[in-house]
């Protein structure tokens, strides 16, 4: 008598996700989507190790929110739903994809959401880059050049490092960093089963980006007054590079300094960041995720860099949560 033969449920789910769709998400932006969050707590800690990703999974004030983060020994957990490459870095989601292998950024927090939310597998794609603007740096195709008066500022700058330098060498760095952007995902897309190795061909979706940047743009006012112009056509350009129309953006804001913000170039990048969110064209769509709320003093930190966020795990946890969540909900519309 032949015995009805059943698969294990936990076979089927795994199946099932791994010839789902992969779902494939670029956090881009300069040196906060790299990430300072320190991970571990430094000996002799003047703070007892406040701000980092160890304290937080201690701390019984903290701890039940960031459990599933460490197994039952204490010690960080790989997710094999949700890979990540940042640079020639790449594996299953854990901590250690920030600037250092000793730090996080928004990513840890942005696939933990999105990888819990999703039915399908999940890469995550980081392509960002410390001390960077949208106004040179990020510039995409459809903006142009810069106005003629900074073109020249940075020749004459160039000038002093390199006497031969010419306009066309000072053209060439125009949108490096948005070029770079595209070439690491394109070349990442052509090459997927090397940074998911689950991937069997089954078909991927590029499913949105998740952008977290501003602070070298808020050192001047005019970078602030084009910043919501240039940020809305890297969009475009993006839509336009991937054949994606509606493809979905989330803006982690540039909240430095928290509620307690006042320097006018500062609060003039967060309003552009809303505002290219609240854009009609852009409605559905694109979302910005307010960050102040999440900005700790260095008192509570592993450091006193301001503009890194202090350092502070929970501070890139949280924004990268607050994007994921931000993802999601575009996602369902």
């Amino acid at each position: 008598m032949n015995r009805p033969f059943f698969l294990p449920l936990c076979f089927i789910l795994a199946a099932s996700v791994a010839s789902a769709k992969l779902k494939v998400f670029v956090l881009a932006g300069q040196s906060n989507m790299q990430g300072a969050g320190q991970v571990e707590m430094k000996e002799n800690s003047s703070n007892g190790g406040q701000g980092t990703l160890a304290y937080l999974v201690k701390n019984e004030k903290t701890a039940e929110k960031y459990a599933h983060l460490v197994n039952g020994k204490g010690e960080w957990i790989t997710r094999r739903d949700v890979w990540i490459r940042y640079d020639d870095r790449k594996d299953g989601l854990r901590p250690g994809f920030g600037f250092r292998t000793s730090s996080i950024g928004p990513e840890l927090g942005f696939g933990t959401v999105v990888g819990d939310a999703l039915d399908e597998p999940v890469l995550l794609i980081k392509t960002c880059w410390g001390g960077k603007n949208v106004m040179v740096d990020f510039r995409s195709p459809s903006r142009g050049m810069p106005p003629d008066a900074l073109m020249e500022r940075m020749l004459a700058g160039r000038k002093k490092r390199e006497a031969g330098a010419t306009m066309k060498d000072v053209e060439a760095q125009v949108g490096f960093y948005y070029r770079e952007m595209v070439r690491i995902v394109n070349e990442t897309l052509k090459d997927l089963k090397k940074y998911y190795p689950a991937y069997d061909g089954q078909g991927y979706e590029l499913a949105g980006v998740g952008w977290h940047q501003g602070w070298n743009d808020g050192g001047s006012m005019d970078f602030v007054q084009a910043y919501e112009e240039n940020l809305s056509t890297i969009i475009k350009d993006l839509r336009k590079e991937w054949k994606v129309p509606d493809l979905p953006v989330v803006i982690g804001v540039s909240g430095f300094g928290g509620r307690n913000q006042s320097v006018d170039r500062r609060l003039g990048i967060i309003a552009a960041q809303h505002a290219v969110a609240n854009r009609r064209e852009f409605k559905g769509s694109v979302a910005s995720v307010e960050t102040r709320d999440f900005f700790r003093p260095a008192e509570q930190s592993p450091s006193r860099q301001g503009y890194h966020w202090n350092g502070n795990a929970e501070t890139f946890y949280l924004i990268g949560e607050g994007m994921g969540q931000a993802m999601v909900r575009l996602l369902k519309k």
